[in-house]
């Protein structure tokens, strides 16, 4: 996790920002909870209890900057609620999810499957691809299985 902070650190530097105290609890509860794919508020609430000074608006504004240094990805998967994700270092494109209709669980797909299609893109319209967003609504396999055994 140290080498992971060394280097939203160095991201932060090399934009002209310091990874500040109430930016570093930000960004350990990101690591801590990177599968979770959690809100503000939720994301507040953990780094309450480590800071307990901090405020809602200092999460907000840390959340937005880490996104707009593509540190973070926000993500809506159609609820209304915007969600963050820590970026994978080096990656290139935010994480593809697998979003349950029925449960609402959450699954992420780590390979970029999208690389033909962006050349096709590119190639065919001429249109230069920075990033892209894959989600896929369904039903997960525990939630199929739940109703076959109903029926």
């Amino acid at each position: 996790m140290e080498n992971r902070i060394e280097g939203i650190k160095k991201q932060l530097r090399s934009q002209g920002y310091k990874l500040t105290p109430q930016r570093q609890a930000t960004v350990s509860v990101l690591l801590e909870e990177e599968e979770s794919h959690l809100s503000a508020e939720d994301i507040f609430l953990l780094v309450k209890e480590r800071a307990p000074e901090i405020g809602l608006a200092t999460v907000y504004r840390t959340l937005e900057l880490l996104s707009e240094l593509k540190i973070v990805d926000k993500i809506n998967f159609g609820d209304g609620v915007a969600r963050y994700d820590l970026r994978k270092e080096g990656s290139r494109h935010f994480r593809h999810h697998l979003v349950c209709m029925e449960c609402g669980s959450v699954e992420e797909i780590a390979d970029d499957l999208l690389g033909d299609v962006e050349k096709i893109v590119e190639n065919d319209w001429g249109f230069q691809v920075k990033d892209h967003r894959l989600t896929f609504h369904g039903v997960c396999k525990q939630c199929q299985e739940a109703v076959v055994k109903i029926d």
